[in-house]
């Protein structure tokens, strides 16, 4: 899957935002080993997920100074694919394992906590491998930043020095590279959303909606997405999966904004179009012919219960004046000022989509394009 730096960059043309700090030069090549305290400075200006990412690769890579351990981990992630950590060490019964499993334990909780998930939410950590396993070479660990501009990613070997290898081109050495699951934090993270949007008003339940007309009695009027694309300048090695969600705002029966979350899981390759058929905004919920729609990803560190609380911050003062609103910058300026650097999910934005409108359009910052269609879904 992707990261959409463009999107990032190109945010200013919808928020009028300087981005500062963001440049930096990339390493190059393999860099010469670096003491450990140095991969903690770094970690300390990272965000609270990248820490714990950072914590459980050590502590990873510390493990697998247990032979038998490190073969079955290297056996787990041969093909490539992420392996759930929690899943890895209760499967084992080796001693690396027994004593990397109490911390990932703890890892696993925290995470869920950094991202506003609910404690039922399942093991988010896992590993897989970038660059192909070889022969006699002992394989580095690392987590993924998620600083897209990172300049170097710190990695540990078993005895827990600390290397620093370039972000700018895939390691020539093999790497398991620790990151969250964001295929079940997405998941997880649209529940928080809908529980607490609605606990704060930004949801009024369907059932209470009164019925406009006799049509809406028989079924309602959508607006569907039969393609979208998104495009991408470049992907870096440490990046692991972005799951794609929209906002999609209005104004509800009820006169208050509303809020609702549409999540994208197939949209994994930048500049490749997908035909997804999919309902984008269910017109029977607002009181207006008019929404807006925000894209947004998330790379492995977004609140979901800290940005239910900043949309309801702001959206909450604002009132139905009898006539539609935009409310696209209004949930920009709610996104904490943070996510524009360390941690930016912003990706697309559409302003005044319209019961009408169909074919295609591209979005405020030019990154995202979306066809529509209207549909219209009957009643049982």
């Amino acid at each position: 899957m992707f990261s959409l730096h463009s999107a990032r960059r190109l945010r200013t043309v919808v928020t009028g935002l300087a981005l500062t700090g963001l440049a930096v030069t990339a390493a190059q090549g393999f860099a010469s080993a670096a003491p450990a305290h140095e991969s903690k400075r770094v970690a300390a200006r990272a965000s609270a997920v990248d820490v714990i990412e950072d914590g459980a690769a050590r502590s990873l890579a510390l493990s697998l100074g247990d032979k038998a351990w490190q073969r079955q981990v290297s056996g787990a992630v041969a093909q490539g694919k992420a392996v759930g950590l929690h899943g890895l060490t209760a499967g084992s019964a080796t001693k690396g394992a027994a004593g990397f499993g109490g911390h990932i334990a703890k890892a696993d909780r925290q995470v869920a906590d950094a991202k506003g998930l609910g404690a039922d939410v399942d093991s988010l950590l896992q590993v897989r491998l970038v660059g192909a396993a070889a022969e006699g070479v002992e394989p580095l660990v690392a987590s993924s930043p998620s600083d897209d501009n990172a300049a170097v990613v710190v990695a540990y070997d078993s005895t827990g020095k600390a290397y620093e290898l370039a972000a700018d081109h895939a390691p020539d050495r093999p790497v398991y590279l620790v990151d969250v699951d964001t295929d079940k934090a997405t998941e997880a993270g649209m529940k928080v959303l809908q529980k607490e949007l609605s606990a704060a008003g930004l949801q009024s339940p369907v059932a209470a909606a009164p019925v406009n007309s006799a049509a809406a009695a028989t079924g309602f009027w959508t607006t569907r997405v039969t393609s979208v694309t998104v495009n991408d300048v470049k992907e870096p090695w440490f990046k692991g999966a972005a799951e794609i969600f929209d906002l999609v705002t209005g104004f509800g029966l009820d006169g208050k904004v509303r809020v609702d979350t549409v999540t994208m899981p197939y949209l994994d390759d930048a500049k490749k179009t997908y035909y997804p058929n999919q309902i984008l905004v269910n017109w029977s919920l607002y009181k207006y012919n008019l929404a807006d729609v925000v894209m947004m990803e998330d790379d492995g560190n977004t609140n979901y219960s800290s940005l239910a609380k900043a949309l309801a911050a702001v959206l909450l003062t604002i009132t139905d004046q009898g006539a539609y609103i935009p409310l696209v910058n209004a949930v920009i300026d709610a996104m904490p000022s943070s996510w524009w650097t360390d941690d930016p999910d912003y990706v697309e934005s559409w302003y005044t989509l319209a019961t009408t409108t169909t074919g295609t359009r591209t979005g405020a910052s030019g990154n995202g394009t979306m066809t529509f269609d209207r549909y219209w879904v009957s009643a049982l």
